[in-house]
């Protein structure tokens, strides 16, 4: 199956130059874990999750709107294609120990979002994608990564 047929098309944004508050209230307004981060050109610099911002405004001793987005997020984004297919994404998924994969076009733009949930959904409506897959690929992001030093923000 095509990731096309299973992302999220609304995918939501916000700048890398904006407070992390904003991305929060997207988050929280649309029930999602993840916001793709963008330049002023629209092109993909980041993710920011649930869990940086959390993170952020904890380590930094800060409120969200007093941190820009670009301390919380991730600048090493993993990403996919439309045409790529569940298989290839899980495969991503498991590797890189993440939920969610923003979807970009040739030019980087964000054209969508793709979750474990709407690998598994998709599993259960259609029996395209085996199970022991999406079971492999939980199983692989949720593996604890080994402890490192803590270091601030």
């Amino acid at each position: 199956m095509r990731i096309a047929q299973i992302m999220s098309r609304d995918v939501k944004t916000c700048l890398q130059t904006d407070m992390l508050d904003r991305a929060a209230k997207l988050m929280w307004d649309f029930d999602i874990g993840a916001v793709a981060v963008t330049d002023a050109l629209g092109q993909l610099v980041g993710i920011v999750t649930d869990r940086d911002a959390c993170m952020a405004a904890f380590m930094q001793h800060q409120p969200m709107q007093c941190i820009q987005v670009t301390l919380a997020m991730s600048k090493h984004v993993v990403t996919c294609r439309p045409d790529d297919t569940d298989a290839v994404v899980a495969r991503l998924m498991a590797r890189n120990k993440i939920r969610r994969i923003p979807v970009v076009d040739d030019e980087e733009r964000p054209v969508g979002m793709v979750s474990l949930n709407d690998l598994a959904i998709a599993m259960v409506r259609s029996r395209e994608i085996p199970a022991q897959e999406i079971a492999s690929t939980l199983a692989a992001i949720c593996e604890h990564r080994p402890a490192g030093p803590t270091a601030p923000l």
